[in-house]
């Protein structure tokens, strides 16, 4: 199949990239086509350059074609169009860079985040594990009031469930922390 050029694709060919930004900044879509057929190629290669990464490259060149017809209204023409081109790409390379700098800082916080929280639930499991089996190394009296008052139950609301005097709770709370302490001593 042979692919026929209309007139004006051929005369366009002959056109300057500049003027072809020109007519593409100001809506001429069969401009900005043929604009973006000249330059894609060199953007990409510059991004690939840039970025080292072929598949990063390609995304950052697509993210500037996609951008490029907003992007050509603030173009004054002052400079080539390559250079301007590759002024853009160096921009969009670098805010890459910064947010995939500033996500893997985040990531990096957030691993450390759940590596400590990891830590901690498996701490407070051993924990909870070692004060399980040294209650059951109480005697009955003291595991009940001990046991209350871990559930956040006050001395006098233990008092009053275990019909025994706040003082009782009390000597009891004492003495179980104390056999408690002796047992983790002894471990150790």
């Amino acid at each position: 199949m042979r692919l026929r050029l209309r007139p004006t694709h051929v005369m366009r060919m002959e056109v300057s990239d500049e003027s072809l930004a020109r007519a593409a900044a100001n809506g001429d879509r069969e401009a900005f086509a043929l604009l973006v057929g000249r330059v894609y190629d060199r953007v990409y290669a510059y991004a690939v350059r840039l970025t080292g990464n072929r598949t990063e490259a390609e995304d950052l060149a697509q993210d500037i074609c996609a951008a490029l017809p907003a992007k050509l209204k603030s173009y004054r023409g002052e400079a080539k169009l390559t250079t301007w081109l590759y002024r853009i790409t160096v921009n969009a390379a670098r805010d890459r860079f910064r947010r995939a700098s500033t996500h893997a800082r985040a990531a990096d916080g957030w691993g450390d985040w759940e590596l400590a929280r990891q830590a901690e639930i498996t701490e407070a499991a051993e924990r909870s594990d070692w004060l399980g089996t040294a209650l059951r190394d109480l005697s009955a009296d003291l595991r009940e009031t001990v046991t209350l008052i871990l559930d956040g139950v006050t001395h006098a609301e233990a008092a009053q469930i275990l019909e025994i005097s706040e003082g009782t709770v009390s000597w009891r709370v004492s003495e179980a922390k104390k056999r408690l302490k002796a047992m983790k001593e002894a471990e150790a």
